[in-house]
């Protein structure tokens, strides 16, 4: 396989798995304003904060508005992580490496590609803005089905797993970390009503609320949220489940090529560091450094993974 084929895929995935947590984020952040009973903007700050796009967006507006957030974060040029722009760059990605991907795969890419940039072609309102987030979520879905339906499991089909799933650990991660420093007003506020809301968007964001209930029943403790997220072995977004599947399909190459490239032992390294732990554990630690913590070396072991390409040409 060529480096540059090995990179298509790799972030050909991460894009399209980019788009459905952002599309995810942005549901929970409409959901969560209309619990606003004060100024709804403060939820839309942490929608962008959350996406990591906050500071680019003060670049091109004053202040945070509903209107303007969720433009900035669905469709804006201006903004190379918005929804738009990141399927734009996972079709782009996709037709750099389209001899490696099955025609169905390919088809569900171009298609998602086309719909979007049909519907985004001028702002979404809030009347359409949930029939739109729902499609970029079907859509999301059907390139999944069709990548684990018709491909083979070779090298390329494992390039697409790790990429899809660096990024879905990075979402877990900063939505996790968001929640203690932006959507937490004040420290008094734990164990309110108000917190329990805020840690149950935590769910709705990542698709987890039904899953959490079945394991832990209707209270929502913090701690069992975050154990939930970041150790549960079942939970496909959790920390614990995205880090053992990049283990797994890096050593896939491993076995395919004979011999490993660094980002194999730096994942080993990853795992055994964050989540061979209790939650008391990192709760003892502090959350927040917890996370900050994983968000570097997994930063690393990206950043590994792109290097690492050469070896597998």
């Amino acid at each position: 396989m060529l480096g540059k084929t090995a990179g298509g895929l790799f972030w050909m995935s991460r894009y399209l798995e980019r788009a459905e947590n952002t599309a995810r984020l942005l549901e929970t952040g409409q959901r969560m304003a209309l619990t606003r009973t004060k100024n709804s903007a403060e939820e839309w700050g942490s929608v962008l904060k959350t996406a990591g796009v906050l500071d680019a967006y003060y670049v091109k507006y004053d202040d945070v508005s509903k209107d303007n957030a969720v433009d900035w974060v669905l469709r804006d040029a201006d903004n190379p992580s918005s929804i738009k722009s990141v399927i734009k760059q996972a079709r782009d990605n996709a037709r750099l490496v389209r001899t490696a991907l099955t025609h169905d795969v390919w088809s569900a890419v171009n298609s998602t590609w086309m719909q979007i940039d049909e519907i985004m072609k001028r702002r979404v309102n809030e009347r359409d803005l949930p029939a739109t987030l729902e499609l970029i979520r079907q859509q999301a879905a059907l390139v999944r089905g069709a990548t684990l339906g018709t491909m083979l499991r070779n090298d390329i089909f494992d390039f697409t797993r790790i990429g899809t799933f660096v990024e879905r650990a990075d979402n877990t991660g900063r939505i996790l970390d968001v929640k203690y420093y932006v959507l937490l007003p004040t420290a008094f506020s734990v164990g309110s009503s108000l917190d329990n809301i805020q840690w149950e968007s935590i769910l709705r964001s990542v698709g987890a609320g039904g899953g959490y209930r079945m394991t832990h029943g209707e209270k929502t403790r913090p701690s069992d949220i975050a154990q939930f997220l970041i150790l549960d072995q079942r939970m496909p977004r959790s920390l614990h489940f995205c880090c053992r599947k990049i283990q797994e399909n890096l050593s896939y190459l491993q076995k395919d090529y004979g011999f490993a490239g660094p980002s194999c032992e730096a994942s080993k390294v990853l795992y055994e560091k964050y989540l061979d732990q209790k939650i008391s554990d990192i709760f003892e630690l502090g959350l927040h450094e917890y996370i900050q913590d994983f968000l570097t070396d997994l930063g690393n072991l990206s950043r590994q993974i792109e290097i690492d390409y050469r070896f597998y040409e």
